[in-house]
């Protein structure tokens, strides 16, 4: 198997995840918005419970998340095992 080939298999790989990437990043942006209220000069106002929350979650190393916040990690990387698993094959192909 030559580098091009598995440059580009990578290459359509990167852009596939970054779409999902984008996806998760759009949806989780949202989430955040809909969670706060918008103020008078643009800003948003977010909710103390939320930041202690997230702050908390941000501190936390996944090991020691619950098993509810774990699998909510979990089904996030679901999004991109297809496309892994779908290149993966293609560059080890005999």
């Amino acid at each position: 198997m030559d580098k091009e080939f598995i440059e580009a298999a990578l290459g359509r790989m990167i852009e596939a995840l970054a779409s999902i990437e984008h996806e998760r990043w759009a949806h989780w942006q949202r989430y955040v918005h809909g969670k706060g209220q918008l103020q008078a000069d643009g800003s948003l106002l977010i909710p103390a419970d939320s930041v202690q929350r997230w702050e908390r979650q941000i501190a936390t190393p996944y090991t020691a998340l619950s098993e509810e916040e774990k699998k909510s990690d979990r089904d996030q990387v679901q999004r991109y095992l297809s496309i892994i698993a779908e290149g993966l094959a293609t560059v080890t192909r005999p």
